[in-house]
């Protein structure tokens, strides 16, 4: 054995209890209850106990097993002088069970001590203290000393072999950990590739398309400027480059979605700067920046762009101010205009068909909340997405 082997702990995966069931739970405080009374019942059948005696009792049964609960608590911890000091506790409550004739009470907290010590302790503070509860366990209650050699003996290897039976569950424990953190990283490694796979058929088929529309859309826009002026040709070039914006539009919407899907979004802040370029709109960051998750990124722009999108249509001229704080479990938006605006219900239908409820149902998905309504001034939306 080398000098860690002496000096180190068993780990907290060894040293912790498996969780259990509220039956199983509730069955194994009844087995403990059923011992402790029945180790009681022993110790007052040894009778020669004065009444003082048998009164207090029952309170030092007590106060062992709660020291003994103290002590497998500590060493889950691993806080070392107190679990030394509450072993040090339960030995000389064996001495003090011996001295008042309550033998069958010292002999348990003697060969419990021992066991758990090895058990739970460094085997540098072990060692002794198992040496010293066996000693007064051979000199106490010693029946021979070939009795007392195979006593000492089996429970200084069955307190070895509980270490040992730990140590080897403790390590399937974290080979569990391990294995459960690999596949959610297979899995995340799959859907990244999965989304990178779609990314590029969404590339291929719908952003060449509309590339091409904003090639085929800027030629027919130059060949009916071409045209004598009048009422026929200009409204027709308005319908042109209407369609050529909106192309021009999807087109950067189908970029950002292609950087969801690969992974390659700009910040949030970022994102929210140039959506209000060139407006009358402000943009406030406050809390400390930091990398968004997919879901909660998207769902910010998606509701951040409807949400000033509404405010240009309903409140054209209007003062935007658009708020993003970073919380340490979420992420807030709050996005308000100081202008008039029509009706929530006309908001909700208006526009892209995406509206009020379009922005509740996605922030909901990933468990926020969306908040909107008129304000002091104008209409305000609050978002709020765990982050």
């Amino acid at each position: 054995m080398n000098r860690s082997t002496w000096t180190s702990w068993p780990s907290k995966e060894a040293l912790a209890r498996a969780a259990h069931t509220r039956p199983r739970a509730a069955i194994g405080l009844l087995v403990w209850t059923a011992v402790l009374v029945g180790l009681l019942w022993r110790t007052l059948a040894e009778g020669g106990f004065t009444p003082w005696q048998i009164a207090v009792l029952p309170v030092g049964v007590a106060g062992c097993a709660v020291a003994g609960v103290a002590f497998f608590r500590s060493t889950l911890a691993h806080r070392l002088w107190p679990s030394l000091g509450l072993l040090v506790l339960l030995m000389a409550a064996a001495f003090g069970a011996r001295e008042v004739g309550a033998g069958a009470l010292a002999v348990v907290l003697w060969c419990g001590c021992a066991v758990t010590a090895l058990e739970r302790l460094p085997l540098s503070a072990a060692v002794p203290l198992t040496a010293v509860a066996l000693a007064a366990y051979a000199i106490v209650e010693g029946d021979g000393w070939l009795t007392t050699v195979v006593t000492t003996g089996s429970l200084c290897l069955g307190g070895y072999v509980l270490r040992l039976d730990a140590e080897a569950r403790g390590s399937a424990k974290r080979l569990l950990a391990q294995e459960r953190a690999a596949r959610v990283a297979e899995a995340g490694t799959a859907a990244l590739a999965e989304r990178s796979r779609i990314a590029r058929e969404i590339h291929d088929v719908l952003a060449h398309s509309l590339s091409a529309q904003l090639v085929h859309l800027e030629a027919a826009r130059l060949l009916i400027e071409r045209e004598p002026a009048g009422e026929f040709r200009d409204l027709v070039l308005e319908r042109v480059v209407a369609a050529r914006s909106m192309a021009r539009e999807g087109l950067a919407e189908t970029r950002q979605a292609l950087s969801a899907l690969r992974g390659e979004m700009t910040p949030v802040e970022d994102f929210l700067r140039q959506l209000v370029a060139g407006e009358a709109a402000e943009v406030l960051v406050a809390g400390e920046c930091r990398p968004l998750a997919a879901d909660a990124s998207q769902t910010v722009r998606r509701v951040a762009q409807e949400a000033v999108t509404n405010a240009r249509k309903h409140a054209p001229g209007a003062a935007v101010l658009v708020r993003l704080e970073y919380l340490p479990d979420s992420v807030a938006l709050e996005v308000r205009d100081s202008g008039g605006r029509s009706s929530a219900g006309e908001l909700a239908v208006s526009g892209s068909g995406y509206g009020l409820l379009g922005m509740r149902e996605r922030a909901e998905l990933i468990g926020g909340t969306l908040q909107a309504g008129p304000g002091e001034e104008g209409f305000v939306v609050n978002l709020r997405v765990p982050a």
